[in-house]
């Protein structure tokens, strides 16, 4: 099961026009559109008559004409015609309806309850519009295995130095502690390593030459939020105890992971640094070198989803497993939640 009364990522903001857009989130078949003032709508992607998909149909004056026999229905799910009996439209002829927000170039949607979706509970991402502050075009990567072995993996600080030795890896990150600290919306593994070279990512990105200071900062937040921060800073000035220096190089990666089902996973990211906001080559720089990790972390984890479905003997969990073992615990307790309400209201 899912958590549904949470805001997920649908997409991109620029990938939704006035067209019919079908997608699977959660299980469920979505059909996306946006009106013509250009506000967003989601419905449930199934005519209620002999469930063809509504994706099937056409979009004419902010409403989807179903491709079967012409029931038509508004934004808000209801059918407003039914052209094979037109003094009788059907009581029980109506789609679920989805509350969409258009945020930080991001489409939101809400899966659950529309009476508890609050756009303020939207995972806030500071800085969006601070223009000493550069960002990636970000990008949208399928990946063929579960949400949480992604979840799992981007709480992870030590995979970097196996899996992504030319980018992200670096002196360090196979063996020094990890710090785990529990936040109101989920979990942070972090640590700092001191004195050491950067990793090949960031080496060419800093502002300082030789050796640096570096945290590693993994934060997992509910449903399945990464905000992956690295920090570099000259020898000498980091720390959990130190303020920032003029040549701290901040780097935030945000990352957004969507179950499309139980062994599908979409995965939606950009990043998000404190230096360089009208670079557009560093921008491009770092989105390819972020895809080109990301697609190394693809290959393991749906090997992974194969391995995890097949296995022949138990598997065991390693103490870097820490935090994500306590995230998932925390979201299962409010699936668990959320379940029990669902059936004693049912």
């Amino acid at each position: 099961m899912f958590l549904q009364n949470c805001w997920y990522v649908a997409g991109w903001s620029k990938d939704y026009k006035q067209e019919l857009r079908a997608q699977t989130l959660l299980s469920e078949n979505i059909v996306f559109y946006r009106r013509a003032d250009g506000s967003p709508v989601a419905l449930e992607d199934a005519c209620p008559h002999r469930k063809l998909p509504l994706s099937h149909g056409q979009l004419s004056e902010d409403r989807v004409i179903c491709g079967y026999h012409g029931l038509t229905f508004d934004c808000s799910g209801s059918c407003v015609e039914a052209p094979t009996q037109r003094a009788n439209i059907p009581r029980r002829a109506a789609v679920k309806s989805y509350p969409v927000v258009d945020r930080y170039r991001l489409l939101w949607i809400w899966m659950g309850d529309p009476n508890k979706a609050n756009p303020d509970d939207i995972f806030e991402i500071k800085n969006f519009d601070n223009p000493d502050w550069g960002y990636t075009e970000g990008g949208v990567l399928p990946i063929a295995c579960n949400y949480l072995w992604v979840v799992d993996n981007l709480l992870d600080p030590s995979h970097v130095a196996w899996v992504h030795v030319t980018s992200f890896g670096g002196s360090g990150t196979d063996d020094q502690p990890l710090d785990l600290e529990k936040t109101e919306d989920g979990i942070i593994v972090s640590r700092w390593i001191y004195d050491q070279p950067p990793s090949p990512y960031y080496k060419d990105l800093l502002h300082f030459g030789g050796n640096c200071d570096r945290k590693q900062h993994y934060e997992m937040s509910i449903p399945g939020i990464a905000l992956n921060m690295s920090i570099y800073t000259p020898p000498g000035t980091g720390g959990p105890k130190t303020s920032p220096v003029e040549k701290t190089y901040v780097n935030i990666s945000y990352n957004f992971m969507t179950p499309v089902d139980e062994k599908n996973t979409q995965y939606i990211w950009f990043q998000h640094r404190n230096t360089d906001p009208q670079n557009a080559e560093i921008s491009e720089k770092m989105n390819a070198g972020a895809r080109m990790a990301f697609l190394e972390d693809k290959v393991i984890l749906e090997e992974v989803q194969k391995g995890m479905d097949n296995m022949i003997t138990p598997n065991i969990d390693l103490g870097l497993d820490a935090g994500a073992k306590l995230f998932r615990l925390k979201l299962q307790r409010m699936i668990d939640q959320e379940q029990n309400h669902i059936d004693k209201t049912a």
